[in-house]
């Protein structure tokens, strides 16, 4: 017997995608915890999944199906937040710094934001522009090379700037056995004391520009990015922070999902004073 037509067309069936992880790492994809602090809780038999103590912070869960219990309270996931700030020099982007010197997280201390990661970082004396998010995947398409996006550095040097420079840096600078180049150079102005250079790179290194400077010789002043892709610094003032609207973030890593927040800008305040509360984030190969 033939089965009878259906008007909407053949039916396909949607295998459901297995979102398995370890379980320490699904209650940080859920913005609860870091994952040290995850597997303290599972270890210390505090955590249950589908209404089961689990002790091993390896045990493969499926973050999207299974119900999770941290102290008999469900754990859900906390709505999208995806941030932009304006980093001060002299604070470090780290989940912990063992020196104890400030974060960039003392910035965003007392925002009533959920648990943030950095998307990417900036060494400690640079400044400028820094994403944060809790959308895991989000931010692994924004550090994706594959994506090609673009990142921009204003970058002030002692001395004048002449065209051989730039070509210098356009073709490229080996440091420790690597060969750095920027995508794009140009000089913005120069008055012999004093030069200012605007730098693209696609694909970055730890502390690729100032490698690259450093081996032609030259002394930077102050890095500053200034641009992410389609997100500009613009006037954010030094340690303020805003959040993302939807076609930003779209133009970066994909659709927002349900629950994100964006669009929402917080008027820049003055630099913040010195003392960190929340370090978290995690590391990338994009530098400055």
């Amino acid at each position: 017997m033939s089965e009878p037509h259906d008007p909407t067309g053949p039916r396909r069936h949607r295998p459901h995608k297995d979102e398995r992880v370890s379980l320490e790492r699904a209650l940080s994809k859920l913005g609860f915890a870091s994952r040290t602090q995850a597997r303290g809780l599972v270890e210390a038999g505090r955590v249950r999944v589908n209404g089961r103590v689990v002790q091993d912070p390896l045990a493969r869960v499926d973050v999207r199906r299974a119900r999770f219990e941290v102290d008999g309270t469900q754990v859900r996931a906390e709505r999208r937040s995806y941030i932009a700030l304006n980093k001060p020099a002299g604070l470090v982007t780290s989940e912990r710094d063992e020196r104890g010197r400030d974060t960039v997280f003392s910035c965003l201390a007392d925002a009533n934001l959920p648990r943030l990661v950095a998307v990417g970082r900036l060494d400690r004396e640079s400044e400028g522009l820094l994403l944060f998010t809790n959308d895991t995947r989000w931010a692994q398409r924004v550090l994706d090379p594959a994506g090609h996006i673009q990142r921009v550095y204003q970058v002030h040097i002692r001395g004048d700037a002449p065209d051989e420079l730039l070509a210098a840096l356009r073709a490229g600078v080996t440091s420790r056995g690597e060969l750095l180049r920027v995508g794009a150079a140009r000089r913005v102005r120069s008055d012999g004391a004093e030069s200012v250079l605007e730098l693209v790179l696609g694909e970055g290194r730890n502390r690729h520009i100032r490698r690259m400077l450093e081996g032609l010789g030259r002394e930077i002043t102050v890095l500053r990015r200034v641009a992410i892709g389609p997100v500009q610094l613009g006037r954010l003032g030094a340690g303020a922070h805003r959040t993302l609207t939807p076609a930003e973030i779209e133009a970066l890593g994909g659709a927002v999902g349900a629950g994100a927040e964006a669009g929402r800008t917080r008027k820049p305040g003055p630099e913040p004073p010195a003392g960190g509360r929340r370090p978290r984030s995690p590391r990338d190969r994009r530098g400055e």
